[in-house]
């Protein structure tokens, strides 16, 4: 049987500096959670099979839409459906953390410089 084990996360976040690198810091029911550290502007994408949750836990970031812009500010989050094209976009450094499928892939339908396929756990 598995034991409980609390985590921090500040203490995680303070594990890593990249930007629009997720890492695993737990896992729920076939879902992974996980905290990335925002910078600039990611790529345009959406999810084929996945719904998102994005949890601002330091500072803010605004999630684009093709057809509306989301301000997220710290303790707010947002769930983007499957197959809902967004943009996270990052003025300032914002520290966020994932709720997601296990599967899922930080950019989704597109593959570029910006894919992880392979995540750190921490």
């Amino acid at each position: 049987m598995a034991s409980a084990e609390k985590v921090n996360v500040a203490q995680k976040l303070s594990l890593f500096d990249e930007h629009w690198s997720p890492k695993v810091v737990g896992e729920l029911n076939g879902q992974h959670i996980k905290l990335v550290k925002l910078l600039g502007e990611f790529v345009w994408h959406h999810h084929d099979d996945e719904d998102e949750l994005f949890l601002v836990v330091e500072g803010r970031f605004r999630m684009e839409f093709r057809d509306r812009e989301v301000w997220l500010e710290e303790g707010e989050f947002i769930v983007v459906p499957r197959g809902v094209e967004h943009r996270p976009v990052a003025e300032e450094e914002a520290c966020v953390l994932l709720f997601e499928p296990a599967s899922t892939l930080n950019t989704g339908n597109v593959k570029g410089e910006m894919t992880v396929a392979e995540l750190d756990r921490i």
